[in-house]
C-alpha cells in the first residue's frame, strides 16, 4: 500500500487542516509514493524505537520528529541523529499532533480513562462535571494516570466543573471556565497565574496524558490490511528519591 493511501485515510479520520498554525503534522519523512508493508504507532520517535523497527516501516507518531525548522543536518544533534537512522532504514513518518488532540485524544482521556461524560467542548478544552472535594478528586486522578508524584495547585476546596487538555495546555489558563484544570507541564508561573484566578490545577503529565495515542489509532487502522503494531516510545522522565 502506498503512503498516500494511508495518509488520505488518516486525513478523513482526523483532518490535518485542523492542526494549529505552529504545528507540523503530516508526512515529515518519506514519499507519498513509498510502499508500506508495516505500520508502527508511537507517541514519540526515539533511537531505541527506530532500531527495533524493520526497514520500510511507516511510523505514525503523535509528536512531530521535526517540529521547528532544521537549519543544519548534524548527525550528532537532535533530531538529525534520528533522521539519519530513518533514512538508512527507509522508515517513513507521519505525525498527527494537534489535529488528533481535537478529534480524538482529549475526548478519549475524559471519557475512557477518567470515565466522565463530556459536558462541553471548546477547541482544545474538554469540560466535564464532578461534585467532589479537591483532595478526593486528586486521589482519583492520580490513580487513573498511575502518577507516583502529583503536582497540583489547590485554589478551591471543592471541584464541580473540570477542564481537561492533554499534553501541555497551561497557555490556555486564561480561557478556562472551571474550578479545576487538568493538563501537563505546569510551570511555576502557570501556578501563580492559576492561584490569582482561583483556578485549581492538577498536573497529569505530558507523556501520561498522551500515551493512549497509539491505542486509539490502532483500532481505526485494523481494516487497512496491513500489520499494525504499537511500538511505544518510553517516557523520558524518571521519578525517584535521592
Amino acid at each position: 500500500m502506498k503512503i498516500l493511501e494511508i495518509y488520505n485515510f488518516l486525513d478523513k479520520l482526523s483532518p490535518f487542516e485542523l492542526q494549529e498554525k505552529w504545528d507540523n503534522s503530516g508526512l515529515l519523512v518519506g514519499s507519498f509514493n513509498d510502499d508500506v508493508k508495516q505500520i508502527a504507532l508511537s507517541l514519540d520517535v526515539d533511537e531505541k524505537l527506530l532500531k527495533s523497527l524493520k526497514p520500510n516501516t511507516l511510523l505514525i507518531t503523535h509528536h512531530p520528529v521535526i517540529f521547528s525548522g532544521v537549519k543544519r543536518v548534524d548527525f550528532d544533534t537532535y533530531p538529525s541523529n534520528l533522521l539519519k537512522i530513518m533514512v538508512e532504514k527507509n522508515i517513513s513518518n507521519i505525525a498527527m499532533h494537534t489535529n488528533f488532540d481535537k478529534t480524538h485524544l482529549n475526548r478519549f482521556v475524559a471519557t475512557e480513562v477518567l470515565g466522565y461524560k463530556i459536558a462541553d467542548e471548546e477547541d482544545f478544552i474538554i469540560y466535564f462535571d464532578v461534585d467532589l472535594k479537591f483532595n478526593d478528586f486528586l486521589k482519583i486522578v492520580s490513580k487513573k494516570f498511575n502518577l507516583k508524584q502529583t503536582k497540583c495547585v489547590k485554589s478551591n476546596k471543592k471541584v464541580r466543573r473540570v477542564a481537561l487538555t492533554t499534553g501541555s495546555g497551561a497557555s490556555l489558563i486564561p480561557h478556562v471556565k472551571a474550578d479545576c484544570f487538568l493538563t501537563g507541564d505546569i510551570k511555576y508561573h502557570d501556578a501563580m497565574q492559576a492561584k490569582s484566578l482561583k483556578l485549581s490545577m492538577i498536573e497529569i503529565g505530558h507523556y501520561e496524558s498522551e500515551q493512549f495515542f497509539a491505542k486509539i489509532l490502532q483500532k481505526h487502522l485494523k481494516n487497512l490490511g496491513l500489520k499494525v503494531i504499537i511500538a511505544q516510545s518510553k517516557n523520558p522522565f524518571k521519578y525517584g528519591h535521592i
